[in-house]
């Protein structure tokens, strides 16, 4: 059975209680936000064989947060800015290239 989704992205935006140390402390929302604009403007993000870009609740990766996972491939990255979300939609997302200096797991 294939994945339905090219690509299907989670988000982890998780935000944990008295200040422990969580996704969403490091600006995962806006980079999920910026992720899902990008892909609509490059005209891959949509339905069947396209890239989905989803928020999730807590992916149990807080220490090596922000984290986001790609399905089907389950590549687990970390990133930083907006340069990072590119790099990763441009190399992975759009030539099937994983980004081995965003991996998290190798």
């Amino acid at each position: 059975m294939s994945s339905y989704y090219k690509h299907h992205v989670f988000f982890c935006l998780n935000q944990r209680e008295a200040g422990e140390n969580c996704c969403a402390q490091h600006n995962a929302k806006a980079m999920q936000e910026y992720a899902k604009k990008r892909c609509k403007e490059l005209g891959i993000a949509g339905g069947e064989g396209r890239v989905r870009i989803n928020k999730a609740g807590c992916l149990n990766r807080c220490e090596l947060g922000p984290v986001l996972v790609v399905y089907p491939e389950a590549v687990w990255y970390t990133f930083v800015d907006e340069k990072d979300i590119d790099e990763i939609i441009d190399s992975h997302l759009l030539n099937g290239k994983p980004v081995e200096r965003l991996m998290v797991d190798r």
